[in-house]
């Protein structure tokens, strides 16, 4: 059927706005299918870590319940190299340190901890990994390790971690003889942990357990 003059018109104008506007168009879904692509692409690279990583983290835990710490620390090592910002990296780091920490390897439990402390993901994990590791360093005992763990007390504490982060900062005084500074860190420590009733109670327990080894009264 002939198109009608309106019908016409209106071809016409749309025959010209693709003329003009052609190239702008086609750049634009250019743009937008190789951003998808990308972005599937990325999907599917993180999926595929993540499967790989869970394998090898597997492997390490049927490891832990063999004893064998051979292949457990060998595991942790290749899931810090290969899948470095997958969670069970930061996790088998963690695990790894307490095994080496437990076999009196204290500097294996240190490097795999500063390992997580530096790369964890995800907060929760980063958190643990640097209050162990302060707690590692506060252990060792010498200026080199009390500066490196002041370093970390200073940073902005994880949310959520706020009180934890304190009682580290008065187990870091009480380590170095200094009461008064201790009992009131561990005093704001306690007032922050009051509020966070997501906290075990075992956590409150051994914060009381300072306090009254520096004289303090929890308020």
């Amino acid at each position: 059927m002939p198109l009608d003059l309106e019908e016409q018109e209106q071809l016409d104008q749309l025959k010209a706005f693709w003329q003009k506007y052609r190239n702008l168009i086609t750049g634009v879904l250019t743009a937008a299918l190789l951003a998808y692509a990308a972005y599937s692409g990325y999907q599917w690279w993180r999926n595929s870590q993540a499967l790989e990583a869970s394998k090898l983290y597997e492997t390490m835990v049927v490891a832990i319940a063999k004893g064998d710490k051979e292949v457990t620390m060998r595991a942790t090592n290749d899931l810090q190299k290969d899948f470095p910002r997958t969670p069970y990296a930061a996790m088998s780091s963690l695990i790894a340190a307490r095994i080496a920490a437990d076999a009196g390897d204290s500097t294996q439990a240190i490097e795999y901890l500063r390992w997580a402390a530096k790369n964890a993901s995800n907060d929760g994990y980063l958190a643990l990994a640097k209050l162990r590791l302060v707690t590692q360093l506060i252990e060792q005992g010498s200026e080199k390790d009390f500066a490196e763990a002041d370093q970390i007390l200073k940073e902005t504490p994880i949310a959520g971690f706020e009180a934890l982060w304190l009682e580290r900062r008065g187990d870091w005084y009480l380590a170095q003889k200094k009461n008064a500074e201790a009992k009131v860190s561990y005093q704001d420590a306690w007032k922050k942990l009051d509020q966070a009733k997501e906290f075990p109670e075992e956590a409150r327990r051994l914060l009381k357990v300072k306090l009254d080894a520096v004289g303090g009264v929890a308020q």
